[in-house]
């Protein structure tokens, strides 16, 4: 049985410790959160130490085929996009190298005509001599389609369901094979059997009330912590931010209730990585760090070439998916359009630093295929 088929029954299948977290993300009071905030401190230091995982996201492409109304890179909107060729992956990956990184998460729009299994492939050999770590979110795929990448040294995956409402799923998704709620949901699943040493999920706060997204995500990850057991499980909790398209949230998440519901998985699941990226401001990212996030981006760029310009040489535009030749103003910053606007915009070194003054340790690297053969 996969999750899609727990999941249409969860509303009359809750599990104990889905109720309880229920509970914990009920409203509190003042007391009441701090008390859980020292709870979850003191699982967070028991389970991972005073250390913060550092990665950096490497966007590859921006093109994508899914209509998605909250996303930048969704198919209509007119934007500049790209797809790296390897070599110039390679350069931005350097970059990254430079900075201290040697975990990182490719990830790239939807689109099998550009970002497809070989292309991958070829991505992660190229960078596997300087990153031990490498993590992939890309459209989901087969598991068939899953083995090559992970041979390649790919180790690990992340997927969001961005709503687990499936009403909310299909106003967001009205176009492409993104539409197709349940062959997201299990994708995990798929990628797990394909050897995957690490699997991230997450919801995108905004799209729905979010107390709801997070009883179905809590759902999610006790379902994967007990059939994918031999995986580490990670955690991501986005909030929705400015992006091309103008969408607007009908549903706002609170930074008080972020901090609770950090405070809720960490008690609920005391060993699962709590990963929060730079769509949160810097003042708020180092409050949190103490609460429970395990894994945190540094000085991100959600667009393809954000670190380098790299392929600047190769943008054109798209309006409602038709390729049109791309006009720039003299003096223009010719760059690929980013996914959504970020928030903290410090540089890594200045994210360690501040890390180090709280009294935690930046791992720049926690693994190495090498071990397997130990």
């Amino acid at each position: 049985m996969s999750f899609s088929e727990v999941f249409d029954n969860l509303a009359l299948r809750k599990s104990d410790l889905v109720r309880r977290f229920e509970e914990l993300i009920a409203p509190k009071s003042d007391a009441d959160l701090e008390s859980m905030a020292r709870t979850s401190r003191a699982l967070t230091l028991q389970n991972f130490g005073r250390t913060m995982r550092l990665f950096a996201p490497l966007y590859l492409s921006n093109e994508c085929i899914n209509n998605c109304r909250y996303c930048g890179f969704s198919r209509d909107n007119p934007i500049l996009r790209v797809t790296l060729s390897v070599e110039e992956v390679v350069a931005e990956a350097r970059y990254l190298r430079e900075a201290g990184f040697r975990q990182i998460l490719l990830v790239a729009g939807e689109h099998p005509k550009f970002v497809g299994g070989d292309y991958l492939v070829d991505c992660i050999r190229a960078l596997t001599p300087d990153f031990p770590s490498i993590a992939i979110e890309v459209a989901p795929l087969a598991t068939s389609d899953y083995i090559p990448i992970v041979r390649a040294a790919a180790e690990g995956l992340v997927v969001y369901q961005e709503t687990y409402q499936r009403a909310v799923y299909a106003e967001m998704h009205t176009a492409g094979p993104k539409r197709d709620f349940n062959y997201r949901l299990d994708c995990p699943e798929r990628a797990y059997r394909a050897g995957f040493r690490r699997l991230g999920v997450g919801a995108l706060f905004g799209l729905w009330r979010w107390q709801d997204e997070a009883v179905a995500l809590a759902a999610h990850v006790e379902y994967l912590l007990r059939r994918c057991w031999q995986t580490q499980i990670t955690v991501s909790l986005p909030r929705l931010r400015p992006a091309a398209g103008g969408f607007r949230p009908l549903f706002s998440m609170s930074d008080r209730e972020l901090a609770q519901l950090v405070c809720a998985l960490r008690i609920s699941f005391p060993q699962v990585g709590i990963v929060l990226s730079t769509r949160e401001r810097p003042a708020l990212r180092d409050a949190l760090v103490s609460l429970g996030v395990t894994m945190m981006s540094a000085g991100s760029h959600t667009e393809p070439g954000g670190y380098t310009g790299q392929g600047a040489s190769d943008l054109h535009r798209t309006v409602r998916g038709r390729i049109v030749a791309p006009e720039f103003h003299n003096g223009e910053d010719v760059r690929a359009t980013g996914q959504f606007e970020i928030s903290d915009e410090r540089s890594p070194a200045e994210v360690a630093a501040v890390l180090r003054r709280r009294g935690f340790e930046p791992v720049w690297k926690d693994w190495d295929p090498a071990l397997l053969a130990s």
